[in-house]
């Protein structure tokens, strides 16, 4: 049965509630009563639009912070068209994760619901899909305005940045150091601009 907007709206508080309760406190020193306090939500309320507790709750965090990764870099990231732009792109991934510090919700929410599981799965592959589907739109633009060797397959150079980006991201949440995000960010956007065309 579909929620009405109120029934909505509270799913919605839940899942907001929790993922701020898990960027202040972490995962593990959260409970479901921290949430039910956070929201203001009652054990009824939780469990009916959270049937299967815990675990179901943080795979609707991990969607819903999977959606504001990307949201959070636009309108740069739908609008690589040209070097300047992809700077500005840049320096908002950057800005983004030095803002969200070491504890990302996205992260713990998918490794807390099981990285293996299929939903959890699917959250991970849908987000990665859509981040490199707007990569290499932005490096095919760069092709047809002759700033990019045409010949470039821009899906795989599209992978290959997007694997430095969660490989630095990783680090970064190990590390506390932004250093090597960055260093993926430019040696990625160099290496496109020396395929520029001739």
């Amino acid at each position: 049965m579909p929620l009405t907007r109120k029934g909505a709206a509270t799913k919605q508080r839940i899942i907001e509630g929790t993922a701020s309760a898990i960027r202040r406190h972490g995962v593990f020193a959260m409970t479901l009563d921290d949430v039910m306090a956070r929201t203001a939500t009652s054990k009824s309320q939780l469990f009916h639009y959270f049937p299967g507790g815990k675990e179901e709750l943080l795979l609707a965090v991990a969607r819903h912070e999977a959606a504001r990764v990307i949201s959070d870099q636009q309108p740069e990231l739908s609008s690589l068209t040209s070097w300047p732009a992809w700077q500005d792109w840049r320096d908002k991934v950057v800005s983004r994760y030095r803002e969200q510090g070491r504890d990302c919700p996205l992260h713990v929410a998918i490794s807390q619901a099981g990285s293996a599981t299929e939903g959890a799965q699917a959250v991970a592959t849908e987000l990665l899909e859509k981040w490199q589907h707007e990569l290499a739109a932005g490096i095919r633009h760069m092709q047809d305005i002759g700033e990019v060797d045409a010949d470039l397959d821009t899906d795989n150079s599209a992978a290959a940045l997007l694997a430095g980006i969660q490989g630095g991201v990783l680090i970064f949440m190990s590390t506390g150091r932004l250093t090597h995000l960055q260093a993926a960010l430019d040696q990625g956007i160099a290496s496109l601009r020396c395929r520029a065309a001739s």
